[in-house]
């Protein structure tokens, strides 16, 4: 079978003809997305925590942007008067450092006792306390994860899960207010 050589032009021209009108058809390719901006995590200018609730709120220019569920210690109500007294300080303090190498995973201490805790706690001759920290679970108790907050069961400090701790890290400077409301 010979193949005549006009054919195959004939052939050809249409092939082509079709491939070009095809390419003229196609919707045309998006643009190119510009990367998104990426979301500005605010860092927290003050903490406030509801021990009647059991939460913990995060909060930027007034606004709280993070909320965690919280253990407390044994007695949670009333302010700590002093050392052993299973509870948490009431009142307004400070971050003051940080422990990376926490027992509880990390921890941010509050900077109780005030000269006001150790004043009150000298005039009925007992010790405040100290080490008041917002602290995770630790490794011995890190796969109980949210089901901490079922009982209280810190010696006065506030607990939240250590992946909470990681990120409340992140989100809280040294110098940043805490308060603790009844």
């Amino acid at each position: 079978m010979r193949v005549n050589a006009a054919c195959t032009l004939k052939y050809g021209s249409i092939c082509c003809l079709l491939l070009l009108l095809m390419g003229c058809n196609r919707a045309p390719l998006p643009a190119p997305q510009q990367p998104r901006p990426q979301q500005q995590i605010a860092t927290a200018d003050r903490i406030v925590v509801e021990k009647s609730n059991h939460q913990l709120h995060l909060q930027s220019r007034g606004r709280t942007f993070r909320s965690y569920r919280i253990a407390l210690g044994p007695h949670p109500q009333g302010h700590k008067q002093r050392e052993g007294d299973g509870r948490t300080p009431e009142g307004i303090y400070r971050i003051d450092y940080r422990n990376p190498h926490s027992a509880y995973h990390r921890s941010l201490h509050i900077s109780y006792p005030s000269a006001t805790d150790r004043q009150q706690a000298a005039a009925i001759g007992v010790k405040p306390g100290s080490d008041i920290m917002i602290h995770g679970l630790g490794s011995q108790f890190a796969s109980i994860g949210k089901l901490h907050i079922t009982t209280d069961w810190t010696l006065g400090c506030i607990a939240v899960t250590n992946d909470e701790i990681e990120e409340i890290w992140k989100l809280v400077p040294n110098g940043t207010i805490i308060e603790i409301k009844p």
